[in-house]
């Protein structure tokens, strides 16, 4: 029997841990092989943030909105799967702002389908696309993925171990101070590491680039745990287990992509972003 949990089940720690497991190692073997499989993943990843950020709410009188803003977030994930950054991008401007107008006609929710287009749309898109097909893509991604994972779990240790004040009690009463630092010190050695590893130059750079990346990742982290508290929801979801929905896992790995994915993309274009952050 197991001591995980009563009756010999697992506890929600082993879950996460087993989950996290496999998903890591998925996520990683997509990462590697970039492209068009990778594009598939992200708009995956899109698609699903955008159906739990409907169903959060509990509202079906938005039904006729929330189909209409899924078949536009469709459109821009194939044009981003296919490889049309930029008609991904401007298609995205243009079809949130077509969907918010629609919405006010038919009697929606105040711009919640609509937003959800914009932020499911531009977290695929950012994340497609500072993947890309080159090395430079593997390594930004992965470095993403450094800095934002090592943030979630010395946040999570960290907090748990040294507690202290509290971060934001009024949207996310579990975090406290010392893991919000514990995660950003810990978000700037991974990417570090990273940064190292892949031959790259100019590391203090490159660690203040980590450390805003980590911040912008707790923030994302707080912004989902504000929606989830202003409906009234524990998770987003039920997919993953030990982490609730998909929404849960990736909310400030999405925020950090977003971010990382504008600045490359005013540096060196929409459809490679990379170039302009870590070329080799």
């Amino acid at each position: 029997m197991s001591a995980g949990a009563p009756g010999g089940g697992l506890s929600n720690l082993q879950l996460r841990i087993i989950s996290s497991v496999v998903l890591i190692t998925a996520v990683l073997a997509v990462t590697y092989v970039g492209g068009v499989a990778f594009r598939i993943l992200a708009a995956a990843i899109a698609g699903s943030m955008f159906y739990e950020w409907c169903t959060i709410s509990g509202k079906p009188g938005a039904k006729r909105s929330q189909a209409v803003a899924g078949v536009l977030l469709g459109v821009v994930l194939v044009a981003m799967v296919l490889g049309y950054a930029a008609i991904g991008v401007l298609g995205l401007l243009v079809l949130s702002v077509a969907a918010s107008l629609l919405e006010s006609r038919v009697g929606g929710q105040g711009g919640w389908a609509p937003s959800g287009l914009a932020y499911a749309g531009l977290a695929g898109l950012s994340l497609g696309w500072l993947r890309g097909d080159g090395h430079d893509g593997l390594v930004a991604i992965l470095f993403l993925f450094a800095v934002v994972w090592a943030t979630d779990i010395c946040a999570y240790f960290v907090g748990r171990s040294l507690g202290g004040p509290k971060l934001a009690p009024a949207i996310s009463p579990g975090k406290t101070q010392s893991g919000a630092l514990g995660g950003a010190v810990g978000g700037v050695l991974a990417g570090v590491a990273v940064a190292a590893a892949s031959g790259l130059g100019n590391l203090p750079l490159l660690a203040l680039v980590a450390f805003a990346l980590s911040v912008i990742s707790q923030g994302g982290d707080l912004f989902e745990s504000w929606i989830k508290r202003r409906h009234g929801v524990k998770d987003s979801g039920n997919l993953i287990p030990g982490h609730g929905g998909v929404f849960d896992r990736v909310d400030g790995l999405v925020a950090a992509a977003i971010a990382l994915y504008l600045v490359g993309a005013l540096m060196a274009g929409a459809d490679n972003p990379a170039q302009g952050l870590f070329a080799s």
